[in-house]
């Protein structure tokens, strides 16, 4: 077979191969944007996603500021049970200074976790399960790029989670401490030619003095298996902060269980205005194994029925063999 037809049949089948089941050959990470994808990472399957960033915000109107900082966003994710279910645990933290510059000029070093939450992410509705139509084809290319109208309806994944914020945390509005809940609502769409787009709707600190609705709208494309390039906008609402957040980078996948990524983070706006640069890594621990699909007939598993075929044969030699020797 051509070297060029081979290539693009394997890059096919890669960029494919999430539509179709939860658990993926290679790893399937959040990073490096902040939306979440649909799709669990699998059963018995731990994954830590980890990336330190450089943060400057300046505000210039009254009031005026400077903050300049660094910090970390993490996520350790669980395939557990179901390979619909992952539990995951995920924070920011960061340690900054923010220097008034009108009037009286002072500095005020902060440091504390933005945000801490615990929660559990199951999808609901998948519709590339057991879908035959929409399975790569492994000696077409054009029909594995060519538009679906199957693929605009979206897998969905519903959240829930609790936030914990300390006393007098410096990033949250005064008077937030303790828990309060998250829910969210996550679907994506995976289209032909290595496009993922995927959408958050988030209600984040439910009955705080800092409820917030946000929306993350992430398109990701894959244009080889190694390199992933993707452009986010995230939109936050309340009355402590709000802001229209716009993302953009790509990522490397180092190894089947081991990626790297990096992205900008900016907006439009100088109350404050925000830039930050962030370097991250993902690696998963993969103790994940296939479930043998099961015979309708009789129970049996197809590994188990593939046995009892082979041996059926051997008895079956056996007795005619005894009969040819009568």
């Amino acid at each position: 077979m051509n070297p060029i037809k081979s290539a693009l049949i394997l890059f096919s089948f890669i960029v494919s191969a999430p539509a179709y089941c939860q658990y993926t050959e290679v790893i399937n990470s959040n990073r490096p944007g902040v939306s979440r994808s649909a799709f669990s990472v699998g059963t018995n399957v731990a994954q830590f996603e980890v990336g330190p960033y450089i943060l400057k915000e300046e505000r210039t109107p009254a009031a005026a500021y400077e903050v300049s900082g660094f910090g970390i966003d993490f996520a350790a994710r669980y395939g557990l049970l179901f390979e619909e279910l992952e539990l995951n645990f995920e924070g920011t933290y960061q340690n900054d200074t923010k220097t008034y510059t009108s009037n009286i000029a002072s500095e005020d070093k902060r440091s504390n976790f933005k945000h801490l939450t615990l929660g559990a992410k199951y999808l609901v509705f998948d519709p590339y399960k057991n879908s035959e139509a929409d399975k790569p084809n492994l000696y077409s290319w054009k029909a594995n790029h060519s538009f679906k109208w199957r693929s605009l309806i979206p897998a969905v994944s519903v959240y829930a989670g609790a936030n914990y914020d300390t006393k007098t945390n410096p990033y949250t509005a005064p008077g937030i401490e303790g828990f309060s809940p998250k829910v969210m609502i996550a679907t994506q769409n995976n289209f032909a030619g290595g496009w993922v787009f995927v959408m958050n709707f988030i209600k984040d600190r439910i009955g705080t003095d800092q409820s917030d609705f946000q929306y993350i709208l992430t398109l990701t494309h894959s244009f080889s298996p190694k390199w992933v390039v993707f452009g986010e906008t995230q939109g936050i609402k309340s009355d402590f902060y709000a802001d229209n957040l716009f993302r953009f980078g790509g990522a490397y996948l180092w190894g089947k269980d081991f990626q790297l990524d990096t992205a900008l983070t900016f907006n439009t706006k100088d109350t404050p205005s925000v830039f930050s640069v962030n370097f991250g890594m993902s690696y998963r621990l993969d103790f994940h194994t296939d479930k043998e699909p099961k015979d309708i007939n009789n129970g049996t598993s197809a590994k188990e029925e593939r046995t009892r075929q082979l041996n059926s044969r051997k008895t079956n030699k056996r007795k005619k063999k005894s009969q040819d020797f009568n």
